[in-house]
């Protein structure tokens, strides 16, 4: 009798044991990459419409695309195209009509300002007025002032694109079903297009950054009436910061460091042609950019290319392809580790701050790779490393690792 208790025990504990090792992996079977395309693309005509909402009384006239991509074990990501927020503004030379032209990357707002930009009386008296002193001192208050409607333009702009967002992931991200309750609803301004490249082609003074995220959990129990609608708008994370213009010398140090590393001549697995570009953020941190290719075309549209790293002169798509993949891994490993060991040389980022490389990866179709990849981590924990109070694994322990589709 014993001896069959002790039987339907072990039976017992032998199926609660099958049952453990098996749910995850019918778990797996179960989500639907169908279900969850389709969420995002809901996901994006809503906060879109939301956003655009919140300039309904003024004249705009942009079309504003937003992009939603997922990725396991992070979330999903909704993404307003390069400094969207950051209006470009051109004065009209003729200082007779005083006006200014608002331009966003997706159109433009036209504003007229009736007070001559803050300088009335002074071009009263036409002999000055014609003087070589004057003309000067006219344009550079009109400058400071232009500079000043752009800051409050752009502010404001801001202001509204936070709030869209924050309504958008608590009273609709709860549509995205699949999420892990660990998994997270974001909306960020950094498009596809480098901020980088973007902002020196507008040379646009001050851009900004703006994130705001929240977890599937927070927004399940907000949902759920667990959390007030003030106590899940305090648990979001909220990033608006700006750049800073003056830079510190370990920053541009590191740039070039990573811009020699991956030169084709050092590099063994991927190699950047252009220089690895960084921001710097106010009481953010630094974002380096990185465009990393696999191959050089040897002529436009003959597919035949170079692959300098791999010491290949002339080979066609399909090899190109099929060596990009192959080297694809060890080109991400070894990014983290030299993040980690060049990375720790910063001295000039606060203990909150983050260091963060965004690499846009080379094209290659059906590759099963990440179109891009971004890594961020802590100053904090460079410190850390640098000073050996930890080791290199709990180091790593502590990236935050962001992928792109796959190609």
């Amino acid at each position: 009798m014993i001896q069959k208790t002790r039987n339907r025990i072990a039976l017992a504990m032998m199926t609660v044991m099958l049952m453990l090792a098996t749910t995850p992996a019918t778990m797996a079977q179960k989500f639907d990459e169908q279900r969850m395309t389709r969420d995002i693309a809901v996901g994006e005509n809503v906060l879109s419409t939301l956003i655009k909402q919140q300039f309904n009384n003024q004249r705009t006239f942009f079309q504003l695309e937003v992009n939603g991509s997922y990725q396991e074990g992070y979330g999903v990501t909704f993404t307003l195209p390069a400094d969207f927020t950051t209006p470009i503004a051109f004065m009209n030379t003729d200082m007779n009509n005083r006006a200014m032209t608002i331009y966003g990357n997706n159109g433009a707002d036209v504003q007229v300002f009736g007070d001559d930009f803050g300088i009335r009386g002074e071009d009263n008296d036409e002999n000055a007025a014609n003087t070589a002193d004057n003309r000067i001192r006219l344009e550079d208050k009109a400058t400071k002032k232009n500079n000043a409607d752009m800051d409050s333009i752009r502010d404001a702009y801001n202001d509204k694109v936070i709030e869209a967002s924050k309504t958008f992931i608590l009273d609709y991200g709860d549509m995205i079903a699949q999420l892990a309750p660990t998994e997270r609803v974001v909306v960020s301004n950094q498009g596809n297009s480098p901020r980088m490249w973007v902002n020196q082609f507008f040379n646009a003074p001050n851009r900004t950054h703006l994130s705001v995220e929240a977890t599937k959990a927070d927004i399940t129990a907000y949902r759920t009436g667990k959390l007030t609608r003030e106590q899940a708008l305090a648990k979001m994370k909220v990033v608006n910061t700006e750049t800073v213009e003056e830079v510190a010398p370990d920053l541009e140090l590191l740039s070039s460091i990573f811009s020699r590393l991956y030169s084709p001549d050092l590099s063994k697995t991927y190699f950047t042609q252009d220089n690895v570009y960084f921001e710097r953020l106010k009481d953010f941190g630094v974002i380096f950019y990185m465009q990393a290719y696999s191959g050089i075309e040897r002529e436009r549209d003959s597919h035949r290319y170079i692959m300098p790293t791999q010491g290949l002169n002339d080979v066609d798509q399909e090899t190109r392809d099929k060596k990009a993949k192959e080297i694809y891994p060890k080109f991400e490993q070894e990014l983290k580790d030299n993040i980690l060991e060049y990375g720790r040389t910063l001295k000039s980022l606060k203990d909150e701050e983050v260091l963060v490389f965004q690499v846009k990866v080379t094209r290659c179709n059906k590759c099963n790779i990440p179109s891009s990849l971004e890594y961020s981590l802590k100053a904090s924990v460079l410190k850390d490393f640098n000073a050996g109070k930890i080791d290199r694994n709990a180091a790593m322990s502590k990236f935050n690792v962001k992928k792109g589709a796959n190609q």
